[in-house]
């Protein structure tokens, strides 16, 4: 469980510090299994709530090593073992994969592991769906060495054929509907958009960029284009699924050149951080690149404004995010854009409408958890996690 506000950070450092005693009773190095691996994991996930991100960065690095030491990064390993525990260990070697990659753009670190084994097989377990897990391994799968590499600026060698086929691969990387709950619609459907502003980030740090690309992708004005497909998404999608992740993916410091961009550390959990990364980074574009005014139909002005609205509504936006919103949006945009954006806003609505084209099925028994009404929210990706 993770402690979402400063003032519940006395019995959250009581309870990891119960767990990290009992926890040095055990030999869990010279002898790991997998339990010592999820334990680590969730360290990590309660260190991060606490804002204690060294020592988070500690305890996900131990979860990998510990994996590693396991051999389940090696296929092999996994034709020694049960079913059952296979199935369990496969899962959660591709649950560090995909939290590793995320927190390595998050806060520019290195990876340790990679797609060395197969993926668990969605028939494995008809009981347990996985395929909106499946999907989350296929967004961040691109985001190898090679990218990291570029994105800590450890290595040069970008092309503008690279980032190109990169972003086509993002644009591709779900189908139109998906399968799963309305929770796992919003964290891929909000991941993917977020993560093709991470590829044009690093395309206009590399200065592969153009006004007369063929290529959108390649272009000034593409997070106009991102920004659009987000509103569409989100405008069918449910408060409580926006808000029911634990750790989201921390912003960049919303003062800088998008080609500038500091890592801004955050506290609270789910999707409002890469919304407001995606939000910022489209008033960037605004103030710089032409755009005709839209006499039918939504243009950048009305996707802004969606985003503004919809972070206002979402948990801790409103006392969080939206200030840094309207002062960012008064210092970058002319004013008579300011006048219409930061007017006093209606809330949102948001619901799940039974027409929507991304989400197949929706899990009548996601309801509302002690989450809501607790201190502590949910560790990274957990509502992915295979349950045994």
């Amino acid at each position: 469980m993770l402690v979402t506000s400063s003032s519940n950070t006395s019995p959250g450092k009581t309870l990891l510090d119960e767990a990290l005693k009992s926890r040095r009773n055990h030999d869990y190095i010279e002898n790991p299994s997998i339990n010592a691996v999820i334990t680590s994991f969730f360290l990590f996930g309660c260190c991060f709530g606490m804002d204690k991100h060294n020592t988070a960065w500690f305890h996900l690095r131990e979860a990998t090593t510990l994996a590693q030491i396991i051999g389940m990064q090696d296929e092999k390993t996994y034709a020694s073992v049960s079913y059952m525990e296979s199935t369990s260990m496969r899962r959660l070697f591709w649950l560090l994969f995909v939290t590793e990659r995320a927190y390595a753009l998050q806060k520019h670190r290195p990876l340790t592991l990679h797609a060395t084994i197969n993926l668990p097989l969605a028939e494995e377990d008809p009981l347990k769906p996985i395929a909106g897990f499946l999907h989350l391994v296929d967004l961040y799968r691109p985001f190898d060495d090679t990218f990291i590499g570029l994105w800590n600026k450890s290595r040069t060698d970008c092309s503008t054929l690279w980032l190109a086929h990169l972003q086509k691969q993002l644009t591709q990387a779900l189908p139109a509907v998906l399968e799963g709950t309305e929770t796992q619609a919003a964290d891929l459907r909000t991941s993917q958009h977020w993560l093709r502003t991470i590829v044009w980030q690093l395309s206009i740090t590399n200065g592969f960029l153009s006004s007369t690309s063929p290529d959108s992708s390649m272009t000034f004005g593409y997070p106009i284009e991102i920004a659009k497909d987000l509103v569409a998404v989100t405008s069918h999608l449910s408060q409580r699924s926006m808000e029911v992740h634990g750790i989201g993916l921390v912003c960049h410091d919303f003062h800088s050149k998008p080609s500038e961009r500091r890592t801004l550390l955050t506290k609270n959990g789910g999707q409002i951080e890469k919304l407001f990364d995606v939000a910022c980074t489209l008033i960037d574009v605004m103030s710089c690149v032409p755009h005709e005014s839209q006499d039918f139909g939504m243009g950048p002005q009305d996707y802004l404004n969606h985003l503004v609205r919809l972070i206002s509504t979402l948990r801790g936006g409103k006392s969080r995010y939206l200030p840094l919103l309207v002062t960012k949006i008064r210092d970058t945009l002319p004013p008579q854009m300011v006048a219409s954006i930061t007017q006093p806003m209606m809330p949102i609505k948001m619901e799940q409408s039974p027409e929507v084209p991304f989400l197949q099925q929706h899990d009548s028994s996601e309801t509302h958890s002690s989450n809501t009404s607790s201190p502590y929210s949910t560790p990274p990706f957990l509502h992915y996690y295979p349950s045994s």
